[in-house]
């Protein structure tokens, strides 16, 4: 890393670790708490805090959403991405973990590392743009209480969200290979059908969850069990950007600025990219049974690289021809679903909550999330 990216790393969790650390209620995170300019007139300059309520709510809901997002992600990396001081932390990773998510790519600590930069990245962003238009920032510095993972190479500090006990929903991956579209009325099977009945972890939650794996000559050197930890994560990692693939497409339809547009246009591509590299990924797992000796929650995963229809065909990974706007027009390749009443800003964290991310958290903060989500889909575009 050149020392001028260095120094970049560093002022972003400075931003991270000194703005953001800002007490909840200084954040204005409840609703009545929120300054909004009014709306000013045609001819009004974007360079001042001059965004209309709709807009602001759309931001802060989108920087809940990366806020969320980055603590997951941080989790992942810490123990199986690619080890630095500016995002995985300094305890030398999960070797085991690492080798087991290596299974489904050689690259995947350093896809697992970009991906947590990335969001990283838009948190400080979206959160700096707030304050530069005159806004306050999200923070939710008061809600990380829950637990890390005991495993080698987690830090322990309090976490926003819980990776050890998931429901992860796998029909995005029938949904992107089929000719059928969630705007129109389809539905769609599940690719992993075992992945969504009962709490899978998708991190080792101690050694334990490591124990008997060994890094000679890995694949067969590592546990049944571990492998199932590292697929589920696989198709997890999948889950979560699919829904920031879909939620910034449906949202950019609903601002008014043309700013706050290239900026929901820009991340959401990002998200889009992210996608597309872990659905490829997940596709390589490897078919295995396991049963969960904490939660009891069995997993079964299959081969989807052959002889499979093509709804689950694993190289099937750019989205598929489907219907669009209406049955009678030419069937089109696009992110789906965007239309209305099928992905909006509370679907996408109802969403989060039956993935079972908030598992310990108090009611308060998923009614905190659903009522930003409820302004952000109030939110219509102006003229």
């Amino acid at each position: 890393m050149k020392a001028s990216d260095d120094k970049s790393h560093l002022n972003r969790r400075t931003f991270l670790n000194g703005t953001l650390a800002a007490s909840a209620a200084a954040a204005g995170l409840w609703r009545g708490a929120l300054p909004v300019v009014a709306k000013q007139g045609a001819g009004a300059t974007e360079r001042g805090g001059d965004l209309t309520k709709g807009d602001v709510a759309i931001l802060r809901l989108l920087a809940a959403a990366e806020l969320i997002e980055a603590d997951l992600w941080q989790q992942y990396s810490e123990l199986g991405g690619t080890q630095d001081r500016e995002v995985s932390g300094v305890h030398g990773g999960n070797p085991l973990y690492m080798a087991a998510l290596q299974i489904l790519d050689g690259d995947m600590s350093q896809y697992v590392h970009d991906n947590t930069d990335d969001e990283l990245s838009h948190v400080a962003f979206l959160n700096a743009y707030l304050e530069l238009k005159g806004q306050n920032p999200v923070n939710f510095d008061k809600f990380r209480t829950l637990p890390s993972s005991t495993a080698t190479g987690a830090r322990q500090v309090g976490r926003l969200t819980n990776l050890m006990q998931l429901s992860v929903d796998t029909t995005f991956w029938t949904r992107y290979r089929s000719r059928r579209n969630p705007d129109l009325g389809a539905s769609f099977e599940e690719a992993v059908p075992s992945l969504n009945v009962g709490q899978h972890p998708a991190i080792p939650r101690s050694n334990a969850d490591t124990a008997g794996s060994t890094l000679d000559n890995p694949p067969n050197s590592i546990t049944t069990h571990l492998q199932a930890i590292a697929f589920t994560a696989g198709f997890h990692f999948a889950f979560i950007e699919q829904a920031g693939t879909s939620l910034y497409a449906t949202l950019a339809q609903k601002v008014t600025s043309l700013e706050v547009l290239r900026i929901l246009l820009s991340i959401g591509g990002s998200e889009i990219m992210h996608f597309q590299t872990w659905q490829d990924k997940a596709g390589n797992a490897l078919p295995l049974t396991d049963v969960d000796p904490v939660t009891g929650a069995s997993v079964t995963f299959v081969t989807l690289s052959e002889g499979q229809p093509q709804t689950l065909q694993s190289n099937l990974i750019m989205p598929e021809p489907c219907d669009f706007i209406r049955k009678d027009l030419p069937q089109c390749s696009i992110i789906r679903p965007t239309g209305p009443g099928q992905i909006d800003a509370v679907g996408a964290i109802k969403g989060f909550i039956s993935d079972g991310l908030f598992i310990g958290q108090p009611a308060a903060f998923q009614n905190l999330l659903l009522e930003m989500a409820e302004e952000a889909d109030e939110a219509s575009r102006q003229s």
